[in-house]
C-alpha cells in the first residue's frame, strides 16, 4: 500500500452485496491528513464536510470541540472497514485493534454510501 501525504483525492467505496444484488461503487471527495498537524486539526472548527477525511495513521478519534456529529469508519491496513460508528460531539472513541486508518464524514453519510463493516475502499490521491 502506498504512503500518502496531506492533500486531496477520491475515496471509492467498492460495490457491496445488497440483498437483491450489488450496489455500484460510490465515489466521494476526500481530504487526506497524514501529518501530525493535519491529523490533530481534523474536523475541528468545521460546520460541514463535503465528502470524507482520511486520518492516517490512526486507530482512534475524539470529537471534543467538534460542532457536528460524525460517522467514523475504522480501516485495517488493506483498507477494509472494521467498524462504523456515529459519534456526537464531546466523545472519546477508544482505539480499535487492527485499525490503521480512520475515515470521518458527516453523520449519516457513510450509510448513504453503503459503507459498513467488511466493505473495501480505495484511495486515489490527486496531483503528483
Amino acid at each position: 500500500m502506498a504512503r500518502w501525504r496531506d492533500g486531496h483525492g477520491e475515496l471509492t467505496v467498492a460495490a457491496v452485496p445488497d440483498g437483491g444484488g450489488e450496489l455500484p461503487p460510490v465515489r466521494v471527495p476526500l481530504e487526506i491528513a497524514t501529518s501530525y498537524r493535519a491529523r490533530t486539526r481534523g474536523l475541528l472548527g468545521r460546520d460541514a464536510l463535503d465528502g470524507a477525511l482520511l486520518l492516517s495513521p490512526a486507530s482512534g478519534v475524539h470529537t471534543f470541540r467538534m460542532r457536528m456529529p460524525i460517522d467514523v469508519a475504522y480501516l485495517d491496513r488493506r483498507l477494509r472497514v472494521l467498524a462504523v460508528r456515529t459519534m456526537p460531539p464531546g466523545r472519546l472513541g477508544l482505539p480499535r485493534p487492527r485499525a490503521r486508518h480512520v475515515l470521518e464524514a458527516e453523520a449519516g453519510a457513510m450509510a448513504r454510501w453503503g459503507l459498513r463493516a467488511g466493505a473495501e475502499v480505495r484511495v486515489v490521491r490527486e496531483g503528483p
